[in-house]
């Protein structure tokens, strides 16, 4: 009987300092959270450490933590401390992952790190490596969130990215100044870009339109949308094809202009958050 009021009392005694460690890891939860919004991120980062160290299940300050070292990676800064930045920020929103796969915050921070990482590479196949990582991300994403307009946009510009410089290159090789009108000139080089990218074209172009159905005032989305529209015409066999695409490329750009003169004179008429009709 001794023995089991022993066990009866350590075992309330280990609830007990759990408890107290949870609530210990809210509070350095909360006060890391403040100094975030203070832009203290270093001491956010102790704040957040400690709270994960007192409570490993704290998935808000995992995510919080790995969000610290992430605004303050600078995108292109080659230096051993900002690649430290980045490094710890994936660990952490991996660590992130394995106790939730489908933690949207992190599928996202990893998408958006691995995509601004690729834009400091010089060097293009190993930036196409890291773009094509963002891609697995993103597309984990979409799985999770099926109306992620972000990520379908995400997805449309990886895909821009990737043949944008080949298609550029034809046109240099091919003496085509970026006025002169196509298709191109040369039909094997022409048809060498269909095989290679005409897939990764269409696939852009599919997920853009997927961020479209979800925001129809997607601006950004309308302005990748007439570049691949109007760099896939220079693939085609016929002017009248190519002038189709051409056509559709600056009905997006209209489209464009025109969806961003309405959000401006709506942002203009709720400065301060009230209306016009609010203020009658």
């Amino acid at each position: 009987m001794k023995k089991i009021l022993t066990a009866v009392a350590l075992a309330c005694f280990v609830l007990l300092g759990t408890g107290c460690n949870k609530l210990k890891s809210r509070d350095q939860l909360n006060k890391g959270v403040q100094a975030f919004k203070n832009a203290k991120y270093n001491e956010a980062v102790e704040h957040f450490k400690t709270a994960v160290e007192l409570d490993p299940s704290n998935q808000n300050a995992r995510i919080y933590l790995a969000t610290s070292y992430f605004v303050q990676y600078i995108p292109g800064a080659a230096s051993p401390e900002n690649d430290q930045m980045a490094k710890a920020a994936t660990d952490e929103f991996m660590k992130a992952l394995q106790q939730d796969p489908k933690d949207k915050n992190a599928l996202a921070s990893l998408a958006s790190l691995d995509y601004q990482e690729a834009q400091g590479i010089a060097n293009l196949d190993d930036k196409l490596k890291k773009l094509d990582e963002a891609k697995e991300w993103n597309l984990k994403l979409v799985q999770v969130d099926p109306n992620n307009k972000e990520a379908y946009y995400s997805l449309g510009v990886i895909d821009w990215l990737k043949w944008y410089p080949k298609w550029n290159d034809a046109r240099v090789k091919l003496g085509m100044k970026p006025e002169d009108p196509g298709p191109l000139k040369d039909k094997k080089v022409k048809e060498e870009l269909k095989t290679q990218y005409g897939s990764l074209i269409s696939d852009g172009i599919e997920k853009l339109q997927k961020a479209l159905s979800i925001d129809p005032n997607y601006a950004d989305a309308m302005a990748y949308m007439n570049l691949l529209i109007r760099e896939r015409a220079d693939l085609q066999d016929t002017q009248d094809a190519y002038k189709q695409d051409i056509d559709t490329a600056d009905n997006w750009v209209q489209k464009n202009l025109e969806t961003r003169k309405i959000l401006a004179a709506k942002a203009s008429k709720s400065v301060g958050g009230v209306t016009p009709d609010a203020a009658k």
